[in-house]
């Protein structure tokens, strides 16, 4: 299996790179995202308006060669607005299903947290059964699928935040920060190029859902999963967090972690893997006690000092 992980390492390095060519200076999170995407799982994007979340999400369905469809969510959203409604004809005298935008390989939800808590509810039951059912009869999602929520970290005036419950369904978060001077630049040299045209595919819709299969036979090492596991437990015992991550927080290292090791053209899943992917899997489902925040201290270096004292295999 290794030559052939090798081999699948080279396209997708090549998909990395046809991403970074209109998305600049964004490796780790593309990283992190097709990460996701082989493991079969959601993704939460936070970031201000203007980071090139939508680019991004359009970029990768372009070069992947999948269908991709944007929501913007609204307070008054039903969930007809992304499931899809039951449509009489009066020709036939019959009703007809009418797919709603969810029915795409990569969905972009903007701003998930303005969506009412039962449009929410109903977006997020999809993501969890890849399947919805009206008036009976159920419909399969296509596959691959991939849904890439955006949350604005700033605005919270009307808007419903998600429950941690709901939060804990997205397999990463990550987070989209302001580009450096340098890149800034870059986007201003390369500005009509970015915004010209889609790219051209890389794979095919078949070779994703190949790239998946692939990345389900990626072998953990039972050290490995003893580390997981550590890494999980110490954040239930650090002194900062009043909650700490769930077994689901142990299953998105592991799923992200043999993402990673398919992008980095190999078989088996290293310490390092695992690192990289600890934080995106992790900060959405960590809650600080409240002196931790008095005291200015993160998540983020909550998982750090949980990285550093856990020992490495």
């Amino acid at each position: 299996m290794g030559e052939k992980v090798r081999g699948l390492a080279q396209v997708v390095g090549k998909v990395v790179e046809a991403i970074e060519s209109k998305v600049i200076g964004k490796r780790k999170e593309v990283e992190l995202i097709l990460a996701a995407l082989l493991s079969e799982g959601h993704v939460l994007l936070e970031g201000v308006p203007g980071v090139a979340k939508t680019l991004l999400a359009k970029t990768i369905a372009s070069v992947l060669g999948l269908e991709f469809k944007r929501i913007q969510a609204t307070p008054d959203m039903l969930p007809s607005d992304v499931i899809g409604v039951m449509v009489y004809n009066v020709k036939t005298s019959e009703f007809s299903f009418r797919k709603g935008p969810i029915f795409t390989n990569i969905l972009l939800v903007d701003e998930i947290n303005r969506a009412p808590p039962k449009t929410q509810s109903a977006l997020l039951e999809a993501m969890q059964e890849r399947q919805v059912t009206v008036e009976g009869v159920t419909y399969r999602l296509p596959r691959p699928f991939l849904v890439l929520a955006t949350m604005n970290p700033i605005e919270i005036e009307g808007t419903f935040p998600l429950s941690e419950a709901q939060v804990d369904r997205f397999l990463a978060k990550v987070e989209i920060g302001y580009p450096t001077v340098s890149e800034t630049v870059a986007i201003l040299d390369r500005y009509y190029e970015i915004v010209s045209e889609p790219l051209k595919p890389v794979l095919t819709p078949e070779e994703v859902e190949g790239l998946i299969e692939t990345t389900k036979g990626i072998t953990v090492d039972q050290n490995i999963k003893k580390y997981i596991a550590a890494i999980i437990q110490a954040t239930r015992e650090h002194p900062m967090v009043r909650l700490g991550a769930s077994p689901r927080g142990a299953i998105a290292i592991y799923l992200l972690s043999k993402g990673v090791a398919v992008i980095r053209g190999r078989d088996y899943v290293t310490p390092d893997d695992v690192k990289y992917v600890t934080y995106p899997a992790l900060s959405h489902r960590i809650i600080l006690k409240s002196e931790a925040r008095i005291s200015g201290i993160k998540v983020w270096d909550v998982v750090s000092d949980v990285i550093e004292k856990v020992e490495v295999p």
